[in-house]
């Protein structure tokens, strides 16, 4: 796929913080992607990104499956996931909608996971 694709996703989620008639702080909620950590007294489980691809990983995705928007960048800024590494991240237990660009190809999928595990997500 086009680098393009990544880059629609961002410019959808900005312009429906155009749009939003809701409060700010809702609006800029959907815009992200929602917290990864719903309740901070609940349980968390991991997702692991493992980086099989060849590329460094610049853009990871991650909003609740039942969002509408995949949210913004997840990763910390001038972070990359480089071939052959991982990434974690700590989530809520749930579906999890992910989008993974490396600003020569973009993928997507879904992942379930479970209180007190980690689920990887490989890119190959």
């Amino acid at each position: 796929m086009p680098d393009t694709s990544l880059k629609r996703l961002v410019v959808g989620a900005v312009l429906a913080l155009s749009v939003g008639s809701t409060g700010c702080g809702a609006v800029m909620s959907y815009i992200q992607g929602g917290p990864l950590v719903r309740d901070p007294n609940g349980p968390t489980g991991k997702i692991v990104i493992d980086n099989k691809s060849g590329y460094t990983l610049g853009a990871v995705l991650l909003s609740d499956c039942d969002s509408s928007t995949y949210g913004l960048n997840r990763l910390p800024s001038r972070v990359g996931i480089e071939d052959g590494k991982t990434y974690e991240f700590t989530v809520s237990p749930g579906c999890w909608s992910i989008a993974i660009g490396s600003g020569t190809a973009e993928v997507r999928g879904k992942l379930n996971v479970a209180a007190n595990l980690a689920s990887v997500y490989t890119v190959n």
